[in-house]
Parts: structure tokens; C-alpha cells; sequence
């Protein structure tokens, strides 16, 4: 078998072994879509490129800390990707700068990998609620995107949006009425 054969597990047990070819063959597989769960949530391709870089290194260092009952070798590591790319945007909002709306990150990545049916029923709600989002002022769906899709708390939120915290309070509470509202004259809001 070759190395670009091995499994993710029997590449993460080459990375605990301190195979660096596997730390390659990681890399080539996913590296990919990391950036791309990176950039989603940061915004910028050059800070993305970092917390990737950081990810990967986390990977080579973590290796023997990974275990298989606790989710698969992608999962494991577009977590670590996830959580990288979330302290890097806090690491951004306590130095006290702020983002424009329209530069806010999203993040909408679901890294589990439900039935094709669960799959479908996933994506048509999921268009049902960015519609829905999308009438939204554009405040509220901020607030609501980075709480919901991004962790961020709310104090965290407006830090980051350069509002007082009530402020974010008020938008969230009015922006999720009027999406339950939106969202139980389609009935999805019901049922799901």
C-alpha cells in the first residue's frame, strides 16, 4: 500500500508515529476544505491561510490524543480548524476593532454527514430559514448569524458590531420574532 492508500485513521496512527509523509497526505486531502471553513468564519484569505497553518500544526502535535469514538479524523480536525478560526475573530474583537456588517463572518459548515433524506430535508429547511434570514434588517440577521452560525456570545457580539450590549439584546429578540413568525407561516418552525 502507498501512502496516498492509507485510511485517515491509519493516517492519524502514522502521525502519532511521527510520519511526516502522513502529515502531507493530511494535508493534501483536506487542506481544502480547512481553508474554506477557515475563510467562512474569518473573512480574510491571509488570516485564514494562518489559522490553517496552526490547525495542521495543532494535528501534528495532538496526534496521539485522537480518538476514533469520538468522532472521525475530518471531524476531528475541521474542529480544531472551527475553534482556531472562532479564537482568532475574538482575538480580533478584544483588540477592540470592529468589522463592518457587511464583512461579518458566517458560518453555516455542518460537519456531521446525515442520510441522503435527512440531507434533503436539512437543505430545503436551511433555504427556508436563509430566506427567511435574508428579510431580515440587516442588524438583526448579523446578530443572529454570529450567535447562531458563528458561537459568538452576545457581548462578544457587541464588541464586535461596536454597539452597547442592550443594543444587541433588543435586535436579536425583535429579529428572532419576526423569523418565528416567518418561519411558522411556512410551518417549519413546528415541526423541526
Amino acid at each position: 500500500m502507498t501512502t496516498g492508500d492509507r485510511s485517515d485513521d491509519e493516517m492519524l496512527a502514522a502521525l502519532a508515529q511521527r510520519d511526516l509523509s502522513a502529515l502531507e497526505e493530511l494535508y493534501d486531502r483536506y487542506g481544502k476544505v480547512a481553508f474554506s471553513l477557515a475563510y467562512r468564519i474569518v473573512g480574510d484569505r491571509g488570516t485564514a491561510e494562518d489559522v490553517v497553518q496552526d490547525a495542521f500544526l495543532s494535528v501534528w502535535r495532538q496526534a496521539t490524543t485522537y480518538r476514533r469514538e469520538r468522532g472521525a479524523p475530518r471531524t476531528w480536525l475541521l474542529s480544531i480548524v472551527h475553534h482556531r478560526s472562532i479564537d482568532r475573530l475574538r482575538s480580533t474583537a478584544s483588540s477592540g476593532s470592529t468589522i463592518p456588517y457587511e464583512d461579518l463572518p458566517e458560518n453555516r459548515e455542518d460537519l456531521a454527514k446525515p442520510s441522503i433524506w435527512q440531507q434533503a430535508w436539512n437543505n430545503a429547511r436551511g433555504d427556508i430559514v436563509r430566506r427567511a434570514l435574508e428579510r431580515l434588517p440587516i442588524e438583526q440577521k448579523k446578530s443572529i448569524e454570529l450567535a447562531y452560525f458563528s458561537g459568538y456570545t452576545q457581548s462578544e457580539i457587541a464588541a464586535l458590531m461596536g454597539v452597547p450590549l442592550g443594543t444587541v439584546k433588543g435586535r436579536m429578540r425583535i429579529g428572532l420574532q419576526k423569523l418565528r413568525a416567518m418561519l411558522a407561516s411556512q410551518e417549519i418552525g413546528a415541526n423541526s
